[in-house]
């Protein structure tokens, strides 16, 4: 089943394909039935775009949530290593 849940966004960093790393311009997320991935149901799919290059993913929905899950907490860490983090986040990680 096609969803049309797709979220599109501008991306800074970079990412690896089949011909080495490229910078990335874009990142796009949707829901919908994997092209490649052998799920029974439509999961997570993400694309990361730069130029005429692109690396890709689909997950699981219980992948894509622990994958949320993990880069919350890192990014929450990152965060207060750099002295980034709000006040109530610091509170909450000492």
């Amino acid at each position: 089943m096609c969803t049309a849940i797709v979220e599109i966004l501008a991306a800074s960093g970079s990412a690896k394909d089949g011909r080495g790393w490229f910078d990335l311009e874009t990142a796009v997320v949707a829901y919908d039935h994997p092209r490649h991935a052998f799920h029974d149901r439509d999961g997570i799919a993400l694309d990361f775009m730069g130029a005429d290059r692109r690396a890709a993913v689909e997950l699981t929905l219980e992948s894509a949530k622990a994958l949320r899950d993990a880069l919350s907490k890192a990014i929450e860490e990152a965060e207060i290593e750099e002295g980034l983090a709000t006040p109530a986040a610091q509170v909450k990680a000492a």
